[in-house]
């Protein structure tokens, strides 16, 4: 058993987290702002880990919104991510060296252009200019952990991290995830009594979708493995779904029966967008992801009991 600090334990990803540590015997300490824990105050994490002397790090806090959001807020989502990962290494690398660092990393980080995603290939290109903020932040963070493990051995693993969906989201569709965005104006439409819903699109493009408790689940997994310093790794099904299919999927677990209208106004980006799953399954050959139409009745459930 580990004791390990969930770094934004309170938030969607770092809930699940938790709840994945518990259930494989780990102790988990969920710390963020609700608890006193400002990662953007350098002595803030340094009095935390100087207390609590963790085993090991899931640095889950994040300045993250939709892509409008991240757009509006440009300056704010690069200063706070970078800060936030300044602070945590500092901190670690004077108190806690042996500690192991895990990052979950957006895929947005990727080049915009690339239609499959590939680790050795994450930086041969700038991201896309809609994300042009967050996912150059999450390349810092990597590049920073990279420098830290050269010089003073802090042992970090950087997941990329495909599309979230799942339970515990904000339910503001400004600050939540797509597809959980999409789930919640599907409901509201439904309570509305509206007899359309539209989808953003010609609903073409496929994404790949990442379950939040498989996500919570691999990053937990991950304080088992050992990486090479700077190796990346996707989270990765090297499948997708066309945004048209999964807005049937939320449509049959919202029971909404109104028409779906594709807007085609809105671009629809690239056509193909999968992570590649070699290097995954090189580490969890074995690993079982939930089914697309299970986890959006999960999340549609989870929604309905808040909204």
């Amino acid at each position: 058993m580990s004791r390990v600090l969930v770094i934004g334990g309170n938030g969607f990803l770092g809930r699940h987290v938790v709840d994945a540590l518990s259930r494989a015997g780990h102790e988990a300490l969920a710390r963020s702002r609700r608890d006193g824990l400002n990662l953007l105050e350098a002595q803030s994490i340094r009095d935390v880990l100087a207390r609590e002397k963790p085993d090991a790090i899931i640095h889950c806090a994040a300045h993250v919104g939709s892509v409008h959001y991240v757009a509006r807020r440009a300056g704010s989502v690069f200063h706070d991510n970078a800060m936030m990962a300044l602070n945590l290494y500092a901190a670690v690398t004077d108190l806690l060296p042996g500690v192991r660092v895990i990052n979950p990393l957006s895929n947005c980080s990727y080049p915009g252009d690339a239609d499959v995603q590939v680790e050795g290939e994450w930086f041969d290109g700038p991201v896309h200019d809609s994300v042009m903020s967050y996912g150059n932040a999450k390349r810092f963070i990597h590049v920073l952990a990279a420098c830290h493990q050269k010089q003073s051995g802090v042992r970090s693993v950087s997941f990329l991290v495909p599309n979230a969906f799942g339970p515990g989201d904000y339910t503001d569709p400004d600050k939540t995830h797509a597809l959980n965005g999409m789930i919640i104006r599907m409901i509201g439409a439904q309570q509305r009594g509206e007899r359309e819903f539209e989808v953003w699109g010609t609903g073409k493009p496929v994404r790949e979708w990442g379950y939040i408790k498989d996500i919570a689940a691999v990053l937990v997994a991950g304080l088992n493995i050992q990486t090479q310093p700077g190796q990346p790794i996707n989270i990765a099904q090297n499948a997708g779904h066309a945004v048209g299919d999964s807005a049937r999927l939320i449509a049959e677990a919202v029971g909404f029966e109104g028409s779906l209208k594709f807007n085609t106004n809105y671009q629809d980006g690239a056509p193909r967008k999968v992570l590649d799953d070699h290097v995954f399954r090189s580490f969890f050959p074995d690993f079982s992801f939930t089914d697309h139409r299970q986890g959006i009745r999960e999340t549609v459930a989870y929604y309905r009991s808040v909204l």
